[in-house]
């Protein structure tokens, strides 16, 4: 039964919808990157999805009140490989600072007496100290004067998902919300709440701080796949040939050389993944390919250029094949089914993917706090009642 409802913002291709799982009923979404949208409708329908930049929308699109509000706002400026231009200002926006006009809308229904019980904000690692931790500070104080109280956490796909993508996620409650004492930690939980998140706590005003609330969600207790057990049969995926193969591992430096060396001594099928990257030695820029060896891919980015597209690597013995990623291995290492319809070119699938969520995180986290959140205050209520 969907008795759960929720607005997705910057949806993509709705994969917190499919994280949250089929109890939940999305009343909103948008996303106004024209082959995200059509992949959100190929996938999900046309019902409560705008295609409008979120600047254009209004209130009065958002329909009832809704027990959650998602929103995976953009972190161009706010990622390491960014600008570091930061949120900017309401008026004066940044990419990331897209965040204002989202902001802009949940005052707009705090104002109906329609605020979301809970918001989810996810971001990059760097949203935690991008502009020396000014940015990360705004969004608390909007969410402290809104009522709010919040808490973040840094969840990495690889726990569940053969890549690498630590996330932070900011999880607010509405002040009228009980929140159960098991949910809630003394202190910072592990690699949940890094050092950096402490450092960012600190930054905050006192009045802020006050509202924080340490996050207490369980490690996950599922199998992970491997890499290998996500890519395709050999004979479907597009290999280089033996020239644009030697071309690759020759931009290897003598450190990434010695891990294929040691990938090649192991004697039996092995995968690594590989990224070109620019470094600058003896003063000058060289771009090379970096391996990695432990059967985990590196965090997808968007493909902005070839450069930040990520290569396999097979290694049989002697035999060493690389390739691209496939579409259909990029949206695995996203957690996504392969039901899941595709856009039809591979970059657009690409960026799609690497640009999105990772779903079994959102689904963990569903799973482990917004739910047992929303069934304690439906317990409170009848209790009341």
């Amino acid at each position: 039964m969907n008795n759960r409802t929720f607005y997705e913002f910057f949806a993509g291709g709705g994969m917190a919808r499919l994280g949250l799982g089929a109890d939940w009923h999305c009343q909103f979404a948008n996303d106004f990157d024209p082959i995200k949208a059509a992949t959100y409708r190929e996938n999900w329908g046309h019902a409560h999805f705008s295609a409008e930049d979120i600047n254009d929308l209004k209130v009065k699109q958002l329909e009832g009140c809704v027990d959650l509000a998602w929103a995976s706002f953009p972190c161009q400026d706010l990622s390491l490989a960014g600008n570091a231009l930061g949120l900017g200002t309401a008026t004066e926006q940044t990419r990331s600072g897209a965040f204002w006009a989202f902001w802009s809308l949940m005052q707009g229904l705090a104002n109906e007496a329609r605020a979301p019980k809970i918001i989810v904000l996810e971001n990059v690692y760097g949203s935690l100290t991008a502009n020396q931790g000014r940015d990360f500070a705004m969004i608390c104080r909007c969410l402290a004067l809104a009522g709010y109280r919040f808490g973040a956490m840094i969840l990495d796909a690889v726990a569940f998902l053969p890549q690498s993508r630590p996330r932070m996620f900011l999880v607010a409650i509405r002040g009228d919300i009980p929140i159960p004492s098991r949910l809630v930690a003394n202190g910072p939980v592990g690699a949940m709440h890094p050092r950096a998140m402490e450092q960012a706590l600190l930054r905050l005003a006192e009045v802020d701080q006050s509202q924080w609330v340490w996050w207490k969600v369980p490690s996950p207790s599922v199998q992970r796949h491997q890499l290998l057990d996500l890519l395709e049969p050999d004979d479907v995926v597009q290999w280089h040939d033996k020239e644009a193969t030697s071309k690759l591992l020759d931009m290897m430096s003598a450190l990434n050389r010695q891990k294929l060396e040691r990938m090649t001594a192991i004697g039996t099928r092995c995968v690594g993944t590989i990224y070109k990257r620019t470094r600058v030695e003896g003063g000058k820029r060289v771009q090379r390919a970096e391996l990695r060896d432990d059967g985990i891919a590196g965090c997808l980015r968007t493909p902005g250029g070839g450069s930040s597209r990520q290569f396999v690597v097979i290694v049989e013995g002697a035999s060493i094949r690389t390739r691209l990623l496939s579409a259909r291995e990029v949206a695995r290492l996203m957690g996504l089914p392969d039901s899941y319809r595709l856009p039809r070119r591979y970059n657009d699938a690409y960026h799609l993917a690497g640009d999105g969520l990772a779903v079994p995180v959102v689904a963990h986290l569903a799973q482990n706090l917004i739910n047992p959140v929303l069934d304690e205050s439906v317990a409170v209520s009848s209790l009341a009642a």
